[in-house]
């Protein structure tokens, strides 16, 4: 598998007359290289990145002290401390110590990339980008490459997210065990992260648990509100399990034992319909277009308060593509064709201007030959179908 997802970068690169790329983001660094470290804290700092020439060796630059952690990692051919630039890691020595680096990257360009000197990076430091040009690299941009590369999976990726999917999955059984009368949000939501945890997770993105009056509009994150009998109660989970694969789904409970009202019936229901109609129309070979265009029509009441896409893409984040409504599409949309081996999350949400409530729905499916197999098979809620 890392082997695959290493050709796959090496060959958009090579596509782009490309020499090397540099990679910060710990997402990019784990898919060419299969190596993670400290994933949040590395967001935010130039602490440790990969130097990925299209041929030659593949070059890991480690936190201090951890250069052991990439010990039988056999694409890495060396591992070497990083250079960090931060004011933090280096005070007034920074410009010293980003012109170091520009100098050691340089110089594997050099002997690995012949007279290529086109270098793509992925995190843009100003004083980064600035240094590298000065020792004559030719910076741009990764993110295309590594998206395109990104974007088809094998089976062994899939195998690795349906790992992330079983954690999610259990852990949402768990939740809803757990939901009751007097609960918080943020007591319920914090059982997504133990069970993503405690079985070999990493990481959630967000905070989008919310109840009640705050399911509406969407995005309300996760707060110390307590729910209520009769509540809608909405997650949509951004988990990231083991292997470092995304499991985003999204589903609506009703809490207690009431039986649901007309409307909050009504509200599931339409959102069940979009997504199912939508997953029913995707297929390999029809452009982002095509979709929107057959896509499910959102009723105008609900337009105003639509959600932002109808698919997205996912793999070791969130990825290309981002697929709007047809109401959004001059504005939001781009060309692109749906490919074999895609994974896309198909996203809901239902909620009026003048509403009490809103339901979030969302499953994740991987693209066939013969159309779709949904990834994400955790069920609905029964009473609010029926």
């Amino acid at each position: 598998m890392r082997a695959h997802r290493l050709g796959r970068l090496r060959a958009e690169l090579a596509r782009r007359d490309l020499g090397a790329c540099v990679l910060f983001d710990p997402s990019n660094i784990r898919y060419a290289s299969g190596s993670r470290n400290m994933h949040i804290y590395t967001l935010r700092l130039p602490l440790r990145y990969l130097f990925v020439p299209v041929t030659g060796p593949v070059i890991l630059f480690d936190y201090f002290g951890s250069e052991h952690l990439a010990s039988g990692l056999e694409l890495i051919s060396e591992v070497r401390p990083a250079v960090p630039w931060d004011l933090a890691s280096a005070g007034e020595q920074g410009g010293k110590r980003v012109k170091r680096f520009a100098r050691e990257i340089l110089d594997l360009m050099h002997r690995h990339c012949g007279n290529n000197r086109r270098l793509a990076l992925d995190m843009f430091d100003h004083r980064a980008a600035k240094a590298l040009e000065t020792e004559g690299a030719m910076v741009s941009s990764v993110e295309e490459p590594m998206e395109m590369a990104r974007q088809v999976k094998s089976a062994d990726e899939i195998a690795c997210m349906s790992m992330g999917i079983a954690v999610c999955e259990t852990a949402l059984s768990r939740m809803r065990t757990a939901l009751e009368p007097g609960i918080t949000e943020n007591q319920l939501w914090s059982i997504l992260h133990q069970t993503n945890i405690a079985m070999g997770g990493e990481w959630i993105e967000t905070r989008l648990l919310n109840s009640g009056g705050r399911t509406n509009p969407w995005f309300q994150e996760a707060s110390d509100r307590v729910i209520r009998e009769g509540d809608l109660v909405a997650v949509d989970t951004d988990l990231f399990g083991p292997f470092g694969y995304g499991c985003d789904m999204s589903r609506t409970w009703l809490c207690g034992s009431s039986r649901p009202t007309a409307e909050q019936r009504r509200l599931y229901q339409l959102a069940h319909e979009n997504i199912e109609y939508n997953i029913g129309q995707v297929k390999a070979g029809m452009t982002f277009r095509e979709l929107v265009e057959k896509s499910w029509r959102l009723p105008d009441e609900f337009v105003p308060r639509r959600y932002s896409k109808i698919a997205h893409g996912v793999g070791v984040g969130f990825e290309f593509p981002n697929i709007p409504y047809r109401q959004d599409w001059a504005e939001y949309g781009y060309g692109g064709v749906i490919q074999e081996n895609m994974v896309l999350c198909i996203e809901s949400y239902i909620g009026r201007e003048d509403g009490a409530e809103g339901v979030k729905l969302e499953q994740q499916v991987l693209v066939t030959g013969r159309g779709v197999q949904l990834l994400t098979t955790y069920p609905f809620d029964a009473d609010l179908l029926a």
